[in-house]
């Protein structure tokens, strides 16, 4: 199959230069608008550069659309639909070709011109309905604008009209088959594109067993397409329309390649420029390319959330805290907050990646970043767990 464009199978030389030219225009675009705050609009010298911005968090941006309605001041341009996420925050959305950047995985998932697609996102408020129906249309398929719910009539529609490809979350397809099954009705589909939750590997080899071959994408309402699978089935490709940096929770800091931290992703969506704006989501930057033929760079998919803030002793700790932590003393590579129960008295340990020996030395400084007393444990330099983790809540609530 071939690629989506010429963009997918570029040189890094090549896509870094092009990426930099887009980033440094958004830049320039979102310190012109009458909303920036926090970038002063000087173009950045190299990728390496945007580390140096700030990170824009949810909860920043709905504090912004509060004050400044309804897209919080950003610099949002050729609006034609406005929708709503939990929070609330509200994203635009826009009908050019490819938008939201999907077509590429329905592309690489083999949807084309001569296939059908059984839309089951929900049209309802939030964009994913209206992402993929963007997306079928970049690509050439019909779409059947199907939602979500009404199992017996989706396999009736999928019968009649021949739909040849699912687009909606992981499990609901198995829940339209099932029913198919229970009504006897044989259907055509064969390809399955799906994002919004977890494929676990038992239900992937479930539809492959009818058939199905089923790829998943990684997407969000702010962002639209992020990274997504290939045949290849070896990590997920970062899209071509996104930067992606992976850094330490709590902070602004890309980690190594290999290392768990969270998504932070830069847009070069000139109609929507979210610069660093931070997912929630954990994930790490794989080595290498994919064996499909994109160069781009993979990450290995969700991973769980970011968002680790804990109450310990009736005080919030942030991962915000453990990092400051970290920051005061350079022997230290690495901490962990760990909450446990003794009896019915909350505990906190703190283990410290350091080739320090004595656990003294960092008892103040704990208290005065995490206002609690804990145990402090040393730990050798690379033994703590590569998860993305900085606070691990071990108590049971059952």
């Amino acid at each position: 199959m071939s690629h989506y464009d010429a963009l997918e199978t570029r040189s890094r030389d090549e896509r870094e230069a092009a990426q930099l030219a887009a980033l440094n225009a958004q830049i320039a675009r979102v310190a012109a608008h009458p909303g920036a705050c926090q970038i002063d609009g000087a173009p950045l010298p190299d990728l390496a550069a945007l580390a140096r911005l700030p990170v824009l968090r949810k909860a920043d941006l709905t504090g912004r659309q509060k004050a400044a309605p309804p897209f919080g001041g950003i610099a949002v341009q050729n609006v034609a639909q406005v929708f709503q996420s939990p929070g609330p925050i509200y994203e635009p959305g826009g009908v050019g070709h490819d938008w939201w950047r999907l077509g590429r995985f329905l592309h690489a998932t083999g949807i084309g011109r001569s296939d059908i697609v059984q839309n089951c996102f929900s049209y309802h408020l939030v964009p994913a309905g209206m992402m993929f129906d963007n997306a079928a249309r970049a690509v050439g398929a019909v779409v059947v604008p199907a939602g979500t719910g009404q199992t017996e009539l989706q396999v009736r529609a999928a019968a009649d009209i021949g739909s040849t490809a699912y687009a909606g979350t992981p499990d609901f397809l198995k829940v339209i088959l099932d029913k198919a099954d229970e009504m006897g009705v044989a259907l055509r589909i064969a390809k399955a594109a799906v994002g919004g939750g977890a494929l676990f590997p038992s239900l992937r080899k479930e539809y492959a067993d009818r058939g199905i071959a089923c790829r998943q994408c990684y997407a969000t309402a702010d962002l639209g397409n992020i990274a997504y699978e290939s045949d290849a089935l070896d990590g997920m490709i970062l899209d071509e329309g996104v930067i992606v940096e992976i850094v330490r929770p709590g902070t602004g800091d890309p980690v190594p390649v290999g290392e768990v931290g969270e998504v932070v992703v830069t847009t070069l969506n000139p109609d929507y420029p979210l610069i660093r704006f931070a997912t929630g989501d954990l994930s790490a930057l794989m080595p290498g390319q994919s064996p499909c033929g994109r160069t781009n760079a993979r990450i290995r998919g969700w991973m769980g959330r970011a968002d680790q803030t804990t109450k310990i002793k009736g005080m919030f700790v942030r991962p915000e805290q453990v990092a400051d932590f970290v920051a005061r003393h350079t022997e230290v590579s690495r901490a962990r907050v760990i909450a446990e129960r003794q009896g019915e008295m909350d505990v906190m340990t703190v283990q410290v990646e350091t080739r320090a020996s004595n656990p003294a030395l960092y008892e103040s400084s704990l208290l005065d970043v995490l206002k609690l007393k804990g145990r402090v444990e040393l730990v050798p330099p690379g033994s703590l767990p590569n998860d993305g983790k900085v606070i691990e809540d071990r108590r049971s609530y059952g």
